[in-house]
Order: C-alpha cells, then sequence, then structure tokens
C-alpha cells in the first residue's frame, strides 16, 4: 500500500471521527463543545483575507445597498474585476490571489454592461477569464417541485458553483429576487438560503440591495436598508454609497456593519471616490477620506453656481486647497476634484 493511500485512510478516519464527535456534541439545536475544542477547530482553518479592504472578507455574506442610481452595480463590478485579476483597487487592500468570481446580473441587459466596459462600443475593455457573468433565463418554466424562482435559482446556485469552481458570488440585486423583501418573512428566509449557502459551498458572497427613499439631510445608518433588522441579523458585514452634494460625480463608502475587524469607516472616515470612466471602464475612482456630514444636503446648501463662484474667489486669492475646504465646509479632495473641472 502506497503512502497516499495510507494518507487517504488516516483522512477518512479522521473525518469519520470529526463526524462522531459532532454527532456526540449535538443536542436538540444546539452544538456543544468545550470552549478550547471550538478554539483547536477554528486553529486548522484558515484567517480570513481581506477582499475589498475591510469592508469585506472571505467566506462573508456582505451586503451593498445605496439608492437607486447611485453606483452599486458600477462599483460591485469593479470589485469583481479586481477579485478576478488578484490586483486591489487603488485605495483599497486586497489579500488574495486570482478568485473565480460567478456575477449574477439582474439589473442590465448585455448591451448596457456593454456600454460601461467600452469606449462608445468600440475599444472594449477586456475582462479576466476568472470573471463569469450570469442573467436569469426569462425563457425557463419553474419545475413544480420548486416554490418559486428563488428556490429554483438557490438550487441552480450550488450545482453552478460547484461546477465552475467558483470561489465569490455576486449579486445584482436583492430586490429581483424578493420585491417584497421588506416583509421580515420573506428577508429573513432568503438570507438564510444564501447563509448556508455561503457555509455548505465555502464561497464569499456579495448582494446588492436598494434603500427606500430616504432623507439625504441624514447620515445613513443600517435603518435605510430595505428589511433592514432581519437583513442585518444574517450578514456578517456591511457597507453603503452615499452621493455627496458636493458634486454630482462624488461618491462615499460608509461601514455600517463588521465581524473580522473593528469599525474604520464610519461617518467621521468615510471613503470619497469619484465615478470617472478612463476609457473603456466605469469605475470607483479612490479620493481619500472625509467627513459624512461634510457631503449631506442641508438646508442652507449654496447652489453650485454660487458655491463655484467662491470657490474661484478664493483660488485666486492663492489660499491653499486645505484652506479653501475649510472656508466652504467641503474635503478638501472635493476641492481639488472641483477644479480640474472647472480649469483653475
Amino acid at each position: 500500500m502506497n503512502s497516499k493511500n495510507i494518507n487517504l485512510i488516516g483522512n477518512d478516519l479522521l473525518s469519520n471521527e470529526n463526524k462522531l464527535k459532532q454527532k456526540e456534541s449535538v443536542q436538540g439545536c444546539l452544538i456543544i463543545k468545550e470552549a478550547n475544542e471550538w478554539v483547536d477547530e477554528a486553529k486548522r482553518r484558515p484567517i480570513p483575507n481581506m477582499l475589498f479592504s475591510e469592508l469585506w472578507y472571505e467566506n462573508e455574506l456582505a451586503i451593498l445597498f445605496a439608492d437607486t442610481n447611485i453606483g452599486k452595480s458600477i462599483l460591485a463590478v469593479q470589485i469583481a474585476d479586481s477579485l478576478s485579476r488578484g490586483k486591489p483597487i487603488a485605495g483599497f487592500k486586497l489579500e488574495c490571489q486570482p478568485k473565480k468570481v460567478l456575477y449574477l446580473d439582474f439589473e442590465l441587459s448585455d448591451k448596457q454592461f456593454e456600454n460601461r466596459c467600452s469606449n462608445n462600443y468600440k475599444e472594449h475593455y477586456v475582462f479576466n477569464h476568472n470573471f463569469l457573468r450570469a442573467e436569469i433565463n426569462t425563457d425557463l418554466d419553474i419545475p413544480k417541485e420548486y416554490s418559486g424562482i428563488e428556490d429554483y435559482l438557490c438550487k441552480t446556485l450550488n450545482e453552478s458553483i460547484s461546477k465552475n469552481n467558483v470561489d465569490v458570488l455576486i449579486i445584482d440585486n436583492l430586490t429581483y429576487l424578493k420585491s417584497d423583501n421588506e416583509r421580515a418573512k420573506d428577508a429573513l428566509e432568503l438570507m438564510k438560503q444564501l447563509k448556508k449557502l455561503a457555509k455548505t459551498s465555502g464561497v464569499s458572497i456579495l448582494v446588492l440591495a436598494h434603500t427606500p427613499k430616504r432623507d439625504e439631510t441624514k447620515a445613513i445608518s443600517k435603518n435605510d436598508l430595505a428589511g433592514s433588522k432581519m437583513l442585518m441579523n444574517f450578514c456578517d458585514s456591511s457597507f453603503a454609497i452615499g452621493a455627496s452634494s458636493q458634486d454630482s460625480s462624488l461618491r462615499y463608502i460608509k461601514q455600517i456593519k463588521q465581524r473580522n475587524t473593528e469599525h474604520l469607516y464610519h461617518g467621521d472616515n468615510v471613503v470619497l471616490c469619484q465615478i470617472n470612466k478612463e476609457q473603456n471602464f466605469l469605475k470607483f475612482e479612490f479620493l481619500g477620506f472625509g467627513n459624512e456630514l461634510e457631503h449631506l444636503k442641508t438646508f442652507g446648501t449654496n447652489s453650485k453656481e454660487e458655491s463655484n463662484n467662491q470657490l474661484l474667489e478664493l483660488v485666486e486669492k492663492g489660499i491653499s486647497n486645505v484652506q479653501i475646504g475649510k472656508e466652504l465646509g467641503i474635503h478638501e479632495a472635493t476641492v481639488r476634484q472641483r477644479r480640474t473641472k472647472l480649469g483653475i
């Protein structure tokens, strides 16, 4: 008997022993073990790596939410592209090698997707072969044994993940799967299925979700996510995108929930980005960090024309960008961005 067969037999015996131990520790709906045993088992599993800075880690079920037309899909495709190449997005951290990504696109048609990754439908951006995109088959007939499209999709996902060796699953977006996801019962059931999928398949999952119409004068919170309580309970991490009142192309990313790290990107330290299309790829461009309050709408907010005139006056006085930001109550990165647009 060769050493390979001996190792296989040894692994089988260890696996059976662990199953017997687990069976003995199951009491009703609980799995009870000594604290040291939990730690010893955890030691044998790898430490989760960052997929998108401290906002999303390996093996997590994460939620990215924002209002409509803020750029959720733009950022999600950019993250998928980054993971498929194993190269971090400028300004963000990535701690893993290239991963196989399955992107479920329930938002854009293939032509709309093409437009975002081309220069007026020419000079197309070339994605890595690790990036798989999927659309729902609108001609399908749901088999009788499934209760609906969500149930059928989850079964299909299990098979697709295994067949394509998928490491990362991105779902764009939750609203398609559950049109009434604001109801706690439906939100709970869907998150249970996704949580189970993440655990059994070992994939990292990012789910995109809309917010109901929100008050843009207030800071983003977990309460802005539709079905927030149940969804937040079942996800491991969550982050949101907010629009800036300072400029239509500016966005900020805010950390809402985290388990593997401290709360870093809170209201006093949001990530500032600008939506930009360089040649043939629409993306978020990292600018720096700032305070969320600077980007919220207020009743006293000046018109853009009035604010630009103030900016021009301050530039002509030779004042630095940092000082101009303090004068206008905006971030220095916003000052730089506006000056570039105005050519001053």
